[in-house]
């Protein structure tokens, strides 16, 4: 049995374009509803990140009071290492004389006395970023020079002085400057000479090897 639908074209066009319309809007309040979530949720996450912001940032600045704190304590150390660092500089190839007087005494030969003495350092020019102390070993490196004037009896007397200076640690490359007689036939000399100083004879403070 067929069905015949007695309607007016005109109502049924309007029928399907109120269907069409509410279809419409339902998809519409539907894509609402989705942005108003999607909306809600990107507000509870940025909240959730402010949030975590102040907290860091409260710990920023409390970070900051402490470094601020502890700046004095920096401060006296930069101020350490740079007295130390002085220091080094200061007393850098130092030689104990009082020592070197008491090596003198102990190897000068019993024929001959001295008329004078003179000890010399090579002076540290400190450079920023360069090693006050130069390169080399310890037996190598020289850092200065003692000189003497006396007087000897007999030539042999001067030779056993010289070997003996060099038995004495730090003192190498002893020589002789000038040896007269006094009168002929005196065999009574002046005499003039050194030797050069290695690092060997350096204090401990003047290798910058100071206790802690």
């Amino acid at each position: 049995m067929s069905q015949v639908n007695l309607l007016p074209p005109e109502l049924r066009q309007r029928q399907a374009v109120r269907r069409a319309t509410s279809i419409v809007v339902l998809a519409g309040l539907a894509l609402l509803a989705v942005i108003g979530v999607f909306y809600f949720l990107q507000v509870q996450q940025l909240s959730g990140v402010q949030d975590d912001l102040e907290v860091q940032q409260a710990r920023n600045a409390e970070l900051e009071g402490q470094i601020a704190g502890l700046q004095e304590f920096a401060d006296l150390q930069a101020e350490l290492v740079a007295k130390q660092q002085l220091l080094t500089t200061i007393f850098a190839n130092e030689v104990s004389w009082s020592s070197a007087l008491l090596d003198v005494s102990r190897v000068i030969p019993d024929a001959s006395y001295l008329t004078n003495l003179t000890g010399q350092i090579t002076p540290v020019v400190a450079v920023e970023g360069v090693p006050t102390v130069t390169g080399g070993t310890p037996e190598t490196t020289l850092i200065g020079a003692m000189t003497f004037s006396g007087v000897a009896r007999e030539t042999e007397t001067i030779a056993t002085w010289l070997t003996r200076l060099e038995q004495v640690q730090g003192w190498v490359n002893a020589w002789v400057n000038s040896a007269t007689e006094q009168a002929s036939f005196s065999r009574i000399y002046t005499f003039q000479n050194g030797l050069d100083l290695t690092q060997e004879a350096v204090t401990e403070r003047g290798l910058g090897e100071t206790s802690t």
